[in-house]
């Protein structure tokens, strides 16, 4: 059974700049605000007051198993 959520490739390139901006976050003006959003509500990310999204210990999860794995030989 299909338990992930599925992620547009904007959304999975999105949640992989979020990866790359670690603690510091990734600010919501970008053009990939709307998929920030998205990760968001999928509970992968949180908005910080700071106007910034960081990635939640799913987001973590969800990048190993579908960006990681699919960029290993």
């Amino acid at each position: 059974m299909w338990n992930e959520p599925y992620l547009e490739t904007c959304c999975r390139s999105a949640l992989h700049r979020l990866k790359l901006s670690g603690k510091t976050g990734r600010p919501s003006g970008y053009k990939d605000g709307p998929c920030l959003a998205r990760l968001a509500a999928l509970g992968l990310a949180t908005a910080r007051g700071d106007a910034r999204y960081e990635m939640t210990s799913a987001g973590i999860n969800c990048h190993s198993e579908v960006i990681q794995r699919r960029s290993a030989p």
